[in-house]
């Protein structure tokens, strides 16, 4: 059975994981016989976002590894524990968290850096040969994870897609329901939501996303 390694950053399009997005690549990770296991860091959220009103909920604080464990049902563990080499593949879901909690690409767009904890995980999968899938706004890790000349994409967002080129990576233009993937490199990232109309046309993507992940395993 193919062990699959899904990292959230909490619990909300806004704030964490992009919910849809997290429960669909679980689930077609079920249905495909994979088993799974998830994590996420132990850190405090950046912020909290009030998904009733979209606006940030003012001295309130959330832990991202508890929130994440809200999609994950309890069966999540600290990503600081994680051993790459326990895993065969490994899927980053997005929602602004990827950006906000594993990264700080929301605020600081090139110049940007991935939590130290996921930076550690997603090195070591990446030089044992693992294959790695991103969506949504997650590929923006792309360009810090492999250096420059990573073929990804976040859809066809100009100002996101210029930040991620700076950084080295190389944007690619992709439709909601298709995936780009990098062959030598061996990285899957698809829209999602970045471009997606509703979560049927989302679930397209990712499911094709995640399938050809678990093809890219040996």
């Amino acid at each position: 059975m193919k062990k699959i390694a899904v990292v959230l950053s909490g619990s909300g399009v806004f704030d964490g994981s992009e919910i849809h997005e997290s429960v669909i690549t679980l689930l077609a990770l079920d249905k495909a016989g994979a088993s799974v296991q998830c994590f996420a860091p132990n850190i405090e959220q950046c912020h909290v976002v009030n998904h009733l009103t979209g606006e940030v909920a003012e001295n309130e604080t959330r832990n991202v590894l508890v929130e994440s464990a809200r999609i994950a049902r309890g069966n999540i563990k600290d990503i600081a524990d994680a051993q790459a080499s326990d895993f065969d593949a490994v899927i980053f879901p997005g929602g602004f968290g990827a950006a906000k909690n594993l990264s700080d690409f929301a605020f600081k767009g090139s110049e940007c850096h991935i939590q130290k904890d996921v930076e550690i995980f997603a090195k070591e999968a990446v030089k044992i040969g693992l294959p790695l899938g991103f969506m949504c706004i997650a590929p923006a890790m792309i360009p810090r994870i492999y250096g420059d000349g990573a073929k990804l994409t976040i859809g066809t967002d100009v100002e996101t897609a210029a930040n991620i080129n700076a950084m080295g990576g190389v944007h690619v233009a992709c439709p909601t329901t298709e995936f780009v993937i990098d062959k030598k490199l061996r990285v899957v990232s698809t829209p999602a939501y970045m471009s997606a109309n509703s979560i049927s046309e989302a679930a397209i993507g990712i499911e094709k996303l995640v399938n050809e992940v678990l093809k890219l395993i040996p």
